[in-house]
């Protein structure tokens, strides 16, 4: 058996997206709508959130 270290993907909330993306509430949702950002996982009925890794992935894509 290997001994791999475990990637652990966070699940962000909105107000750390927003910090850093340095995009608005609203313009955060018109890109989803759009298809260009990552959408939202459900953690509750009443709660979103994104996986750190889709977010690190389309900071990522802005820089090329």
């Amino acid at each position: 058996m290997q001994n791999q270290p475990q990637s652990h993907d966070r699940i962000l909330r909105i107000k750390t997206v927003l910090e850093r993306t340095g995009l608005t509430r609203s313009t955060l949702y018109r890109k989803m709508e759009a298809g260009t950002f990552p959408h939202n996982t459900r953690i509750s009925t009443r709660c979103m959130g994104w996986r750190e890794s889709a977010i690190a992935e389309w900071l990522d894509t802005l820089k090329k």
